[in-house]
């Protein structure tokens, strides 16, 4: 009987799938963009059949584009779904690049109907990496630690992607092979990799685990951390007194409009790029769905509007749940907000990099807040957020020693609080360590030792 109910609901499933196929192809997505519209910003209108989980397709796609939303109309009752989104580009002007343009008319219009419509949008499968997704304990170092570990494993780290939130700490780093480039398929190797990654996660911290998970299917990175942070309840404050500023806290609020059965969901904050993704990311994940919503970012302040119901029907049915989703999306809000200085490091791309630029801000007592490391023909390309000890303010001395070691030219500082002296080209000193920086020999210095 137990497998018979299997087989019934495996086919019921297969069913709903096949009927959510023909429902897309008779009724296929619309996608009009208009440049004419709007005064300051491009307009684009999607008209599709409805689906949970189709409004952060759409702004997924657009968000992965890094295109900034100023604008948006919701609008999901019944089985369409109709969205009008106001965007720009990073420079605040409209969008006139063809090949953007057309990228969202194929992956938003009826050309994406030849794919599955559960499909995760932005993400290709791939077979010349493994992507390692750490969970753990937050604490001065420990990027460098992890890093370290990869490299003496012989894994070169080609993307990754780090948030620390509440004493806690999530990654997304897709690594190959050193010598082959490819991705890792030995199982007991990974096996190791696994274990001297907890070792190091752990941390001493044994009221909260750690997690090591090593997988080659492909996801989309920021959507997983969201994810990871809230499989792991890092919205539960640790304490009322953190490090968090005040002033900064989003404000969300949470009321049931009785008369038509809807949770109204607001949210005021100091707007920044992907916003509108990480708030709609974590309503879908946590079983909500946004019937109607009013988004207006023309300012330096957000203010987001979403009229919900649970996916099985219902508003939101107690406070307990009301604290949870005030909770849960102050928290998606915080995991981004880019605390510390903002540093930039463009060079040529080397096994063991990551590992020695973190080392160096280790040793100058720097914690790393945020990161996001990236390879692109060669090159590495990586972004750190940055704190001196104990949370206070990175002092100018640090980084311009800092700078020296690793190259004027190589790291740059980005949105500095407080006014940085530049030099401008590397100093005397700086050339005699410049080919140990390049080469090798730095990793061979050996594992740093935990300060912990």
């Amino acid at each position: 009987m137990a497998f018979m109910s299997e087989v019934n609901m495996s086919f019921s499933h297969y069913m709903d799938d096949e009927y959510e196929k023909l429902f897309r192809r008779m009724n296929p997505p619309r996608v009009v963009i208009d440049n004419e519209a709007c005064k300051n910003a491009t307009v684009i209108r999607v008209d599709s059949a409805n689906k949970h989980g189709i409004l952060l397709e759409v702004v997924q796609i657009l968000t992965d584009l890094n295109l900034i939303i100023t604008k948006a109309y919701i609008s999901s009752d019944g089985g369409w779904f109709m969205d009008v989104f106001n965007v720009t580009g990073q420079d605040g002007n409209k969008v006139t690049d063809e090949a953007i343009l057309d990228y969202i008319r194929k992956s938003l219009g009826p050309e994406s109907c030849v794919t599955s419509p559960m499909r995760s949008v932005g993400v290709k499968q791939t077979t010349d990496h493994i992507a390692i997704e750490l969970m753990g304990t937050d604490r001065p170092g420990l990027l460098s630690e992890v890093s370290a570990v990869l490299t003496n494993l012989k894994c070169n780290i080609v993307n990754a992607e780090v948030w620390t939130h509440n004493t806690r700490a999530a990654a997304v780093m897709h690594v190959t092979d050193e010598e082959s480039g490819s991705a890792i398929t030995d199982p007991q190797r990974l096996s190791i990799i696994k274990e001297l990654l907890c070792n190091v996660l752990g941390g001493g911290n044994k009221k909260r685990g750690a997690k090591t998970v090593v997988t080659d299917e492909a996801t989309h990175t920021e959507r997983r951390l969201h994810q990871m942070m809230f499989a792991d309840r890092d919205y539960e404050r640790v304490n009322d007194d953190d490090d968090f500023d005040e002033k900064q806290r989003p404000n969300v609020n949470v009321v049931n409009w009785s008369d038509k059965d809807y949770s109204v969901v607001t949210i005021q904050c100091k707007d920044r790029p992907k916003l509108l993704f990480d708030t709609v990311c974590t309503l879908t994940d946590m079983q909500y769905v946004v019937f109607h919503a009013n988004i207006d970012a023309e300012g330096p302040e957000a203010y987001q509007e979403y009229y919900i119901k649970h996916i099985d029907g219902s508003p939101v049915k107690s406070d307990a749940e009301r604290q949870r989703v005030i909770q849960c999306l102050a928290a998606a809000i915080q995991r981004r907000v880019s605390e510390g200085l903002k540093l930039e490091l463009c060079t040529t791309d080397r096994v063991g990099l990551l590992s020695d630029v973190t080392r160096i801000f280790r040793e100058n007592s720097l914690t790393v807040t945020r990161a996001e490391v990236a390879t692109k023909g060669g090159k590495a390309v990586n972004t750190f957020y940055v704190r001196g000890a104990s949370g206070f303010p990175v002092d100018s001395k640090t980084i311009e020693s800092i700078r020296q070691t690793i190259g004027n030219t190589i790291l740059k500082v980005k949105g500095s609080p407080e006014e940085m002296k530049s030099v401008p080209q590397d100093s005397p000193t700086r050339s005699l360590f410049s080919g140990l920086f390049k080469s090798r020999s730095f990793v061979n210095f050996g594992l740093v030792k935990s300060y912990s």
